[in-house]
């Protein structure tokens, strides 16, 4: 461990990647703190926090005055800094080639498909009071549908894990992509068994971490569900 202190982290648990690094966060045990940034409040527009990301975007990590932005960024560099077990992002560079072949097509495919399905669904009706656009939303479930395709033929294949046999930061920052539907009553992986089993198997390789992470994101499912 180099760090003369605990790594600060700015998150919002609403957060797609804020929950994935949370949750790394938690597994791993690095010493850190929690500063959470609300992003419907508009914590992320202040001129403090746009001094550390003039992005206004979250995570953010200081580490010792080295502040970086982009959760996958963040997340490697943690994985490289301190001594977590490699399997998170493994230093054999076959291994490591593959963790990186899946953060770079997910920024294109898993985390736009899956947000948009949120955003149209419960995000949107709730800024603007409008009902559900249908055609939007068809239309981006049937794009999210081919990309889960490709994660089940393209990364899964016949593999416990989307880069292997271990658990790596890229299931961690995937499957919070595909819970974020959630948020609005819709388990996007409700018909696809191969991917249920994925979910499943991440879950209890970190254990509590993965339902503390999301607990915001349930308490929006939840509300909204009564509000039905």
């Amino acid at each position: 461990m180099a760090a003369a202190g605990p790594v600060k982290v700015y998150l919002d648990l609403l957060s797609q990647p804020c929950r994935a690094l949370h949750i790394f966060l938690n597994c791993v045990r690095i010493p850190h703190s929690v500063h959470t940034v609300a992003l419907r409040k508009g914590e992320h527009r202040t001129e403090d926090f746009t001094k550390l990301n003039p992005m206004q975007k979250v995570p953010v990590m200081v580490d010792n005055g080295f502040v970086l932005t982009e959760s996958d960024a963040i997340l490697k560099y943690l994985a490289n800094k301190y001594d977590v077990p490699e399997h998170w992002y493994p230093r054999q560079p076959e291994r490591r080639a593959r963790v990186d072949e899946y953060t770079a097509w997910h920024h294109s495919y898993t985390r736009p498909h899956a947000a948009k399905v949120f955003i149209l669904e419960c995000l949107l009706p709730a800024q603007s009071g409008s009902p559900v656009d249908e055609v939007h939303l068809n239309r981006a479930l049937s794009q999210l549908d081919d990309t889960l395709d490709k994660l089940e033929s393209m990364f899964l294949r016949r593999q416990p894990f989307l880069c292997g046999d271990d658990l790596s930061v890229a299931d961690l920052l995937s499957v919070c992509e595909l819970m974020q539907p959630m948020g609005g009553g819709r388990d996007v992986l409700q018909d696809r068994p191969k991917l249920q089993m994925w979910r499943s198997r991440v879950q209890a390789a970190v254990g509590d971490a993965f339902d503390k992470a999301h607990a915001v994101l349930y308490g929006v499912r939840d509300r909204r569900k009564a509000k039905l």
